[in-house]
């Protein structure tokens, strides 16, 4: 099936949400395909043989994102935001369960690298400690911390962030600015202990 223009895809979207069951079936392939593009790009920097492969990724995310009955989308950037967090969660878990600290609970040294936007290059060491900063960035701060999670594990643009958050594409560009220099130096705090 060729991809939806990103109007068709809202309403699509809209109409799901309606309870319109034939919606959810013409959106399948084409949100299917498109998250398995985003979870490629976040397996694409995972060392070889990792055991979470791209399919099981896009798997447990499709199956939370159905599951999400009481979400009330607005638009496709909204679902794409959802999976964005929802991907985030299932590669922490795992990176977590995987054990990607070192023996005696030392945190391995990580760097936040604009360039990994969408990707986990860093690998499982930088999606937990990403996480963590993430979440004590979020305490004082939470639109920040939705503009880097939206925008590096999401690959949203900053007119689709915006669009979520709704706010301006401008103030987007302002938060990622100020939260990446906020990552950076919580993440040099971290490689400094």
């Amino acid at each position: 099936m060729a991809s939806l223009p990103r109007e068709e895809v809202t309403q699509l979207l809209l109409a799901w949400r309606q309870g319109e069951p034939l919606a959810l079936e013409e959106l399948i392939p084409v949100v299917h395909k498109e998250l398995r593009r985003r979870a490629h790009r976040y397996m694409s920097g995972e060392r070889e043989g990792h055991t979470l492969q791209t399919t099981a990724l896009v798997n447990e995310a499709y199956l939370r994102l159905v599951d999400s009955s009481q979400v009330q989308w607005q638009n496709r950037a909204h679902f794409f935001a959802m999976a964005a967090q929802l991907m985030r969660r299932v590669l922490v878990d795992f990176a977590r369960t995987r054990n990607y600290q070192k023996r005696g609970g030392e945190v391995l040294r990580v760097e936040f690298d604009e360039a990994w936007m969408g990707s986990t290059q860093g690998g499982g060491d930088l999606v937990v400690a990403l996480d963590d900063a993430l979440q004590e960035l979020a305490k004082f701060d939470a639109r920040k911390s939705q503009v880097v999670e939206m925008r590096f594990f999401g690959g949203l643009s900053a007119t689709e962030t915006a669009e979520v958050l709704k706010v301006s594409e401008d103030t987007v560009l302002r938060d990622w600015k100020l939260a990446k220099t906020w990552l950076l130096r919580e993440l040099k705090k971290d490689n400094e202990r």
